[in-house]
């Protein structure tokens, strides 16, 4: 038993320099979900400042619909769906490299997502801040920028943690468009060995250990943050 558990790890991983696959995916992984992060930050922000200025002043009424269809369309349809229809049907004739493409799709789907914590982060600070902004003499952008946006950034750190683990797992889909990512890594090397368990398996361990590296840095933002308050 124990040299077939030796042949079948050299197999997948020592055998043709397989291991290279798994390296070249995680990579691959991490600069998709990297940038598509950052992406989904700023334009999460964007959306997220035109609709609580909506909601607080009544204005940029126009860019509020945009921005609620945006919203709607996004968090009501698959990311596999959205990375399909990006790749094969507005960059079908394009020669774009599939990185790219994924970083895109992934970016514009997180954006919905973060737009509406950080929404829902500005919404929960007490009317009386807008109000006491006032009474300093700051007009709503000046107050939103000295007094609500650090306390709502503030609140929802944590959840912005979160949703970058979320990201990263949703990455894995990243293969119906070709891209060799972690776990197009592990598809292939299953296609060479014609066995799913040690490339599989070791697919999901790295996933795994990401994840709970990521959470146990959220964990102790969290508890720093509860100290600062007091």
């Amino acid at each position: 038993m124990w040299e077939t558990f030796q042949e079948k790890f050299y197999e997948s991983f020592i055998q043709d320099n397989r291991w290279e696959y798994i390296v070249d995916g995680l990579r691959t992984t991490l600069i998709v979900t990297f940038f598509a992060a950052i992406m989904g930050i700023l334009l999460g922000f964007v959306v997220a400042m035109i609709r609580s200025t909506h909601d607080k002043t009544g204005k940029l009424k126009l860019l509020d619909l945009v921005a609620k269809l945006y919203l709607t369309v996004i968090r009501g349809t698959p990311v596999v769906v959205q990375l399909m229809i990006i790749n094969f049907v507005i960059f079908a004739s394009a020669r774009i490299n599939t990185i790219y493409v994924a970083i895109l799709a992934f970016g514009i789907n997180s954006g919905a997502y973060v737009a509406e914590i950080i929404r829902g982060g500005i919404m929960s600070i007490d009317q009386g801040q807008f109000e006491a902004g006032r009474s300093l003499g700051f007009n709503y952008i000046q107050t939103l920028g000295y007094i609500i946006l650090p306390q709502a950034i503030k609140n929802v750190l944590p959840a912005l943690a979160n949703e970058f683990i979320v990201l990263l797992k949703e990455t894995s889909v990243a293969g119906y468009i070709a891209l060799q990512d972690l776990t197009k890594a592990g598809d292939i090397i299953r296609s060479r060995t014609y066995d799913a368990f040690f490339p599989l398996i070791s697919v999901a361990l790295i996933y795994l250990v990401m994840v709970i590296g990521f959470s146990y840095l959220v964990k102790r933002l969290e508890r720093r943050l509860m100290r600062s308050e007091r």
